[in-house]
């Protein structure tokens, strides 16, 4: 059977991530997703009105039309989670294919909330749920399988999913860390990623996210950052002023620690900003949360600041809000705090704590720099970097090569800078590029079965 995959969007950059991989006639899509910088760059342009192809030309979305040179039918769209860099582009593209999306509940409700959202494709696609652990056939052959495999993120419900195929596995490894002891869900799954390298052909093709491959050791436990946001906010629990904290609004364990530290601290939680109760709505909605049944969220601007009037009326020092703009977005509610447009006014000595890491991207880096600033300038005192990573470190990527042990390697989830460190790990293992390591671009086709 023959096997190819083409490299569409995310290896030339952190975002718009999209793979596409046939076995035979049988084509299965992995996330279609945005490159937010882009996005953030046209910031006057509102590009949920704008043509699919303009998008693509502006480096918004996959430009996917090297799918035509792909010779087979697409049998399914799968999302890996539920960043928008892995699915907030399938509002706008998944009308082109004939063809569900299957993805874990958690991810697949947050694609329905994008589609709905954004009408102007008509994307009709049907959308299967499928959980960890599960597996589906693909087409009409008999001889391919789609599993997903828990993993850890920064965002519940994630999975990698493998392509099973008589030549080997495709395992699509993008995003993970290696936590053994998550805040919320269950932990990654290395006993079924051992099982898959040693069942049947083996793994053909491993496709791995390269983040933090230039950082050594391992990626802490969620439970690390949780104990670290602990003891920092437990070190407020005497100040009688405002404290103001904020994280990614899709990091629903993190969301779940400030509530539950706000609360013994004898502060009242609220989360505030349309991204945070979406995401966090969602999570309880399923099932995947408990909060206090008394916890507001409000996303519409006029009830955030109808929220912040009420804040300022019984005093900042009842309240913790946790809001939106972690990264200095400029639309977020904490930037919009930051430039004082808010009823909640930050004042000499306030605490502001970044339960985040900056997204390493010039126009993330250049927000929040300002954001920390106008902070600065209104008295604020920032506790920054509380926080772990969703990906994997150097010795995670270790330990995944030797539980697949893959015949193939591709780098993903990066510029061609970034994959040298992945590159210079796995020739450490024995691989070598332009034999079974193989570094591509955007738009790419690599036959590794003829």
């Amino acid at each position: 059977m023959e096997i190819e995959i083409a490299t569409i969007g995310g290896y030339e950059e952190v975002g718009r991530q999209m793979t596409a991989v046939r076995a035979g006639d049988d084509v299965v899509i992995f996330d279609m997703g945005l490159n937010l910088s882009q996005v953030l760059i046209h910031d006057n342009v509102e590009t949920e009105r704008m043509h699919s192809l303009d998008l693509i030309d502006m480096g918004a979305i996959p430009d996917d039309r090297i799918m035509s040179d792909l010779e087979g039918d697409v049998q399914a769209i799968v999302p890996t989670h539920g960043h928008l860099d892995h699915i907030g582009a399938i509002s706008k593209l998944a009308h082109r294919y004939d063809a569900p999306i299957v993805a874990t509940p958690f991810t697949i409700e947050l694609v329905k909330q994008q589609i709905e959202g954004e009408q102007k494709f008509g994307v009709e696609n049907d959308l299967i749920k499928m959980d960890a652990g599960e597996t589906m056939s693909i087409g009409d052959s008999g001889k391919v399988d789609l599993e997903f495999v828990n993993v850890t993120h920064s965002i519940i419900d994630a999975i990698n999913p493998v392509l099973h195929t008589p030549e080997g596995a495709v395992v699509y490894g993008l995003d993970k860390r290696m936590d053994h002891t998550p805040v919320i869900g269950d932990p990654i799954d290395m006993d079924r990623f051992r099982e898959i390298g040693r069942e049947g052909e083996g793994v053909l093709c491993y496709i791995e996210d390269c983040t933090n491959a230039s950082k050594k050791g391992r990626t802490p436990s969620e439970k690390v950052a949780r104990e670290h946001l602990r003891d920092v906010l437990y070190s407020m629990e005497d100040y009688d002023g405002g404290i103001v904290a904020t994280t990614f609004s899709s990091h629903i364990a993190r969301v779940k620690s400030l509530v539950e530290f706000a609360d013994d601290i004898g502060r009242q939680p609220v989360l505030l900003g349309r991204s945070m109760e979406k995401y966090s709505g969602t999570a309880e909605r399923l099932d995947f949360v408990d909060f206090p049944t008394d916890l507001g969220m409000f996303g519409h601007r006029k009830s955030v600041d109808r929220t912040f009037k009420r804040i300022m009326n019984e005093g900042k020092e009842k309240y913790l809000p946790v809001v939106t703009g972690h990264q200095g977005e400029p639309r977020a509610m904490l930037t919009r705090m930051a430039r004082g447009e808010t009823p909640y006014e930050l004042q000499d000595g306030d605490k502001v704590v970044f339960s985040a890491r900056v997204i390493p991207e010039p126009t993330n880096e250049g927000q929040r720099y300002q954001a920390e600033k106008l902070l600065g300038m209104q008295g604020a005192r920032v506790y920054d970097d509380i926080h772990v990573s969703g990906h994997l470190n150097q010795e995670g990527h270790y330990e995944m090569l030797d539980a697949l042990q893959p015949q193939h390697v591709i780098p993903a989830h990066q510029d061609l800078s970034g994959f040298s460190s992945y590159v210079n790990l796995c020739e450490s293992e024995g691989y070598q590029m332009g034999r079974d390591l193989h570094v591509t671009r955007n738009g790419n086709l690599i036959q590794l079965v003829e």
